[in-house]
């Protein structure tokens, strides 16, 4: 009866044996997740930390690779993937599909990182072509996979975006939608690639993003990922807003409390290994609505476990991340 008054009548996860255990942890009581917080993805990431391919196939058994993007994007965020994988491309030929699909999301990452966040008029015209060039070997990469394994959803997700750093056009990238939408018609981080390509900085209309992340949200069962989709969107309304305030309304708190309650906060939500990021979007998007009572219940099932994203969107994401922990 008190865990209902209190709201902490939720049935808590049964224990996955794969769990990596949480860091001790500073006094702000947080923690950067590391390996998506899972041993097995821990094992993958040392195997490439190492270049070691063989020890890299083994470990990525338990995946698909095809459909997770989280684990692609352990490869994409990791230095020195750049200096193997071509081999793995060239002498592999059982694992190519592979081999190709982790250098494109790898030479996208390199790319942006030769570019750097700044402004495009501070970008040297040195950092420019190396940009390019790094996406261009990720785009033949990529649709080499893609044309490898069909089936995959992943390399039409890094095609979005290697297209929109390259400025392919509107027409390219839709077609590229919806090859990902067809195989894989819920997929959470095609859609969010769409809603970023929806926001006025990359020439989308004023609302534009949030009317696709209603439509898509509205076709979501009970449990599924998709719901991330709506606090995206509130997010990236605050992000292009002048008003710091501006996601403060009743009406946008009730919508983000919807949106958790039927999709990370939902039984039917399976927490594989990253779930950690979409409670990290939920998070972010109830504490700039200044929501009161689903936001505790987000960070109390994070439990300190902080990712960069969508927090990056601050100037100090730690920070913000553990100011707002505290608060709820």
């Amino acid at each position: 009866m008190f865990g209902k008054l209190f709201g902490r009548d939720e049935a808590r996860p049964a224990p996955d044996p794969h769990t990596l255990p949480a860091p001790r942890r500073p006094k702000n009581g947080m923690y950067t997740l590391r390996a998506l917080g899972d041993t097995r993805v821990l094992a993958l990431v040392e195997a490439a930390e190492a270049g070691d391919w063989d020890a890299v196939r083994k470990a990525l058994a338990p995946f698909d690779i095809g459909t997770d993007h989280r684990v692609l994007g352990e490869f994409a965020e990791l230095d020195g993937v750049e200096e193997w994988i071509g081999q793995a491309v060239e002498e592999d030929g059982e694992h190519r599909a592979t081999a190709l699909l982790i250098s494109g999301a790898r030479h996208i990452r390199w790319g942006w990182d030769a570019r750097t966040g700044a402004r495009a008029a501070n970008v040297t015209r040195e950092q420019w072509q190396i940009f390019y060039e790094r996406l261009r070997i990720a785009e033949e990469h990529l649709l080499q996979a893609a044309e490898l394994r069909p089936e995959w959803v992943t390399p039409w997700r890094q095609l979005l975006i290697s297209g929109r750093g390259m400025s392919l056009g509107f027409d390219i990238t839709e077609v590229r939608r919806d090859a990902a939408l067809r195989r894989a018609p819920l997929d959470l981080e095609t859609h969010l690639e769409w809603l970023s390509l929806l926001q006025p900085r990359w020439s989308g209309e004023p609302g534009q993003a949030m009317r696709f992340a209603r439509d898509a949200f509205a076709r979501a069962p009970e449990g599924d990922r998709l719901g991330c989709v709506i606090a995206m969107a509130h997010i990236e309304d605050w992000v292009e807003s002048d008003e710091p305030d501006c996601l403060r309304t009743p009406e946008i708190q009730h919508e983000l409390r919807r949106a958790a309650d039927h999709s990370i906060l939902h039984p039917a939500y399976p927490r594989r290994p990253g779930w950690q990021h979409d409670f990290n979007i939920f998070a972010m998007a109830l504490s700039l609505a200044d929501e009161r009572h689903t936001v505790k219940r987000v960070f109390r099932a994070l439990d300190g476990a902080f990712t960069r994203w969508p927090w990056a969107y601050f100037g100090e994401p730690e920070k913000q991340f553990a100011r707002h922990q505290r608060r709820a």
